[in-house]
């Protein structure tokens, strides 16, 4: 994988940073070539992106999309830095040192994203790492614990966002779903349960796609209730179908697997009757 990166590095246009394609030249050799003139700078830093998406993603605890997220950016500017500031002493790695200012920067960019930290100091915890950089692990802790809720709380607000416009496919809103649950615990069991055989059976779930409708007859025989129960929870029942079968990790929560409740149970309560 080196020697294809090295290869891209070193087969461009730029005569300064030709090199036979058999050599394997270290990365801190590379960035001493690149302080001399020898070597280009854009083509180390290009050849390095998936280090740095892969170092960035590791930081983030998930993936990160060089096209799209201001994250890789701040660690495409911090590797740059990385060049600049690199001293190749004592057999000290490049990548290691480039790593540990990619992190320092995002952790940078965590603490101003970041609107509502708390007033207590954390100074007297600070500490240098092994290549001299002050760091905080209290305040660093902190910062990223923020940072996670947040891209939570986003995480789930576009689930939502996409969630709703499914469902006003089927002319149902996310805000209706309040109105449509069932107010008795082993009749919203039930309802989940049917939803899920829905969810489950490629055919029936097709001809929910297709026709908009739902499978009724078919559905009272799997489920063994009455016809009335499924016409009069229609919507709750196509709406949590949608929420098994789509990309909802966060809503499907709310509907993990939970003990079936007796049919005649639940329609002696009146499921929406």
């Amino acid at each position: 994988m080196l020697l294809v990166l090295f290869k891209r590095i070193f087969g461009g246009k730029h005569e300064k940073s030709a090199v036979s394609s058999d050599q394997h030249v270290a990365p801190e050799e590379v960035v001493e070539q690149i302080r001399r003139g020898e070597a280009s700078r854009s083509d180390f830093i290009a050849a390095y992106k998936p280090y740095i998406a892969k170092v960035t993603s590791r930081f983030c605890k998930r993936y990160i999309d060089p096209e799209r997220a201001d994250e890789f950016s701040i660690a495409l500017i911090a590797f740059d830095e990385a060049i600049e500031q690199f001293k190749g002493q004592a057999g000290k790695s490049f990548l290691g040192f480039a790593e540990t200012v990619i992190r320092r920067r995002l952790i940078d960019y965590v603490r101003k994203e970041q609107r509502h930290q708390g007033t207590v100091p954390y100074s007297a915890f600070d500490q240098d790492d092994e290549e001299e950089m002050t760091v905080n692990p209290i305040e660093t802790k902190e910062a990223l614990h923020r940072y996670s809720i947040t891209q939570e709380t986003e995480a789930r607000r576009m689930e939502i966002a996409e969630y709703d416009a499914r469902l006003k496919q089927f002319e149902i809103s996310f805000l209706e779903l309040t109105d449509l649950s069932p107010k008795h615990s082993d009749s919203r069991v039930l309802l989940i349960s049917i939803s899920r055989l829905l969810a489950s059976n490629p055919q029936l779930y097709e001809v929910l796609e297709t026709k908009q409708k739902l499978p009724i007859k078919e559905l009272c025989e799997m489920a063994s209730v009455s016809r009335k129960t499924i016409e009069r929870n229609r919507k709750y029942i196509i709406a949590l179908a949608l929420l098994h079968n789509g990309d909802y990790p966060y809503l499907q929560q709310y509907i993990e697997p939970q003990d079936h409740a007796l049919p005649e149970e639940s329609e002696a309560r009146g499921v929406r009757a």
